[in-house]
């Protein structure tokens, strides 16, 4: 599937008529465009000339994604597509909206507050209704020009013959304007014919629309910025995966280690990996053993034991041991770069509830238009004045509300995946997130998803005449030096209960294995099941507790001193609070 980034679009009648015209394209199998995100993705065997030449030919721009930079390297490529996905137009946005809303409540004030209200004007403009008309005038073409990009997009698609719902808002507001503008020269010649003031009060009060040519531009720019915020909101999940990926790596090059661009690993290469580092790139284990944290890809918060033969992942982390691995994978063929790939797709495809408003917002705008021009007919032919008529032509061309229709679905798919994304939930597909209203049972197979993501002590169970505070007393003072997620779970709870640890020395990390250390001059270890027993005899009772612990879902830590077992502490990953509320 390649992807491009398309320009000029504006509304779902834009984003229609891109997908129609590159369909269209021989060796085209299929297209998807999303308007939110201004991609397109196009599945075939048509050129990327063919299918660039024919979105120009729809009145639209189109690029290659990265193409501006085809030899950049694999982390240049990640920048320039986060950088594709931040935020440009909310500012802008932003921007026009409050000039809009400044102007329009000037424009606003005298149409409204004064000729209806009363609200006091400078005494200049008392009775002048020409003065008054002129100020108007004014004053809604600083707000239509401030909303210029309105009738740029909607004349140019126009002129392509595919109009868009920016040609309804600036039809409505265009001919909303002209009209105001005939009405005004003709107060303006009616002035020079000895008509009175008082006698242009009806034309200036009933038949100017000044404020509306203003209003429709600036309430749409509204609509355009709450759903651009709505977009920032929704790609952060994507540009916050891009910032994990790895820069560097320590490659071993004529027997020494050497730091290189991460674009710059191949195939083959040796790289290694300190305890503390992200993995690099994908790749096998030669030498060495730890326990890698690889949440980043599997939600999994308790790391994963890593030997000689074993695969490590690139954007994952190496909690313990000193490692060397062979690239396998690099640039964007590691596991990493392929997610960030399929949620980046996923963007632009598209719910089948949004297939139907495309199929909808095609035929709305010249329905809209064929309709004004029908009423403005009948009304003439029943007798009505042309300048009658025309009003009503108007008033439908005001009153369709364009962007209903275009925006409401792919606003409301990109807040419910921008909620998601907040919760840590991702959708694949636009179509898997409408599906997701239809969902009664949910069946969860990671930790980390509904979960606090790091254990916690959950249970203490000594052996003998040893207390719990005497276990998790020692069980602190071995593993307060280790940043393993099960030690840092030890340390909170022993801390919780104002706990200080002893003094040890000679404290070793068994990768794959446990801890080690000496205190009172006792050798002490703590680890797993496997690597206790070959230290001390594990009673029947604790073994048959560690098969119910791991049923439960929790990680029991077996102790020892001196070839005694002193017991197990378990612990797990808690439940988040609000994870009820999230499924």
């Amino acid at each position: 599937m390649r992807q491009y980034t398309v320009t000029g679009m504006t509304c779902a009648a834009c984003q229609s008529h891109v997908e129609k015209a590159v369909a269209e394209v021989p060796g085209v199998s299929s297209v998807a465009v999303a308007l939110l995100t201004n991609s397109m993705a196009v599945d075939g065997t048509a050129s990327n000339e063919e299918i660039i030449r024919a979105v120009e030919n729809a009145g639209y721009g189109a690029r290659l994604k990265g193409e501006e930079k085809k030899k950049s390297s694999a982390s240049e490529k990640l920048a320039q597509e986060a950088e594709a996905l931040a935020d440009h137009e909310t500012p802008k946005l932003k921007r026009r909206l409050i000039w809009s809303a400044v102007f329009l409540a000037l424009l606003m004030y005298i149409t409204m507050g004064h000729n209806m209200l009363g609200w006091p004007v400078p005494a200049f403009f008392d009775h002048n209704h020409l003065g008054l008309a002129l100020t108007e005038m004014f004053l809604a073409l600083i707000v239509m020009y401030v909303n210029k990009d309105f009738f740029l997009s909607g004349g140019k698609s126009l002129a392509h013959g595919a109009p868009n719902m920016d040609t309804l808002v600036a039809l409505g507001s265009g001919v909303s304007f002209l009209w105001s503008l005939y009405v005004l020269y003709e107060m303006t010649y009616l002035l020079t014919q000895g008509t009175s003031n008082a006698d242009l009060m009806g034309f200036y009060h009933d038949r100017l629309y000044f404020e509306s040519a203003a209003m429709i531009p600036a309430l749409i720019t509204v609509g355009k910025t709450l759903e651009s915020l709505s977009k920032g909101r929704t790609t952060d999940a994507l540009k916050s995966l891009m910032r994990m990926a790895p820069k560097t790596a320590f490659i071993e090059k004529n027997g020494q280690e050497v730091s290189v661009a991460i674009d710059e690993v191949q195939p083959g290469d040796i790289f290694v990996v300190r305890p503390g580092e992200t993995i690099p790139v994908d790749g096998v284990i030669i030498e060495g053993t730890t326990a890698a944290d690889e949440s980043a890809l599997t939600g999994e918060s308790v790391p994963v034991d890593k030997a000689e033969g074993d695969t490590v992942k690139a954007a994952t982390m190496n909690c313990a041991g000193f490692i060397r691995a062979r690239a396998t994978r690099v640039g964007e063929d590691t596991t990493f770069s392929q997610i960030i790939r399929m949620v980046s797709d996923a963007a632009a495809t598209k719910a089948p509830i949004a297939r139907i408003a495309d199929a909808v917002s095609a035929v709305f705008v010249p329905a809209v238009i064929g309709t004004a021009a029908l009423v403005m007919i009948v009304w003439i032919l029943l007798g009505a004045p042309v300048a009658k008529a025309l009003e009503y032509a108007i008033c439908v061309l005001v009153i369709s509300c364009p962007c209903a229709l275009g925006l409401a679905t792919p606003v409301a798919i990109m807040v419910g995946s921008g909620v998601g994304a907040k919760n840590g939930i991702l959708f694949k597909t636009s179509e898997s997130l409408e599906n997701a209203g239809k969902i009664q049972i949910v069946a969860l197979d990671k930790t980390g998803t509904v979960t606090e993501g790091k254990p916690e002590v959950t249970g203490i169970y000594p052996a003998g005449h040893m207390t719990d505070d005497e276990l998790l007393l020692l069980a602190y003072s071995l593993e307060w030096k280790s940043e393993h997620p099960l030690a840092r779970a030890v340390v909170e709870k022993a801390e919780e209960r104002g706990m200080s640890p002893k003094e040890t020395s000679g404290f070793r990390v068994l990768a794959g294995n446990g801890l080690a250390a000496i205190m009172d001059g006792d050798t002490i270890h703590g680890g797993s099941e496997t690597y206790i027993s070959t230290l001390a005899d594990i009673p029947q009772d604790m073994t048959e507790l560690s098969r119910a612990l791991g049923g439960e879902g929790k990680t029991p830590i077996f102790f020892e001193r001196n070839g005694i077992f002193l017991g197990i502490i378990a612990a797990a990953d808690v439940i988040k609070k609000d994870s009820a509320q999230a499924v």
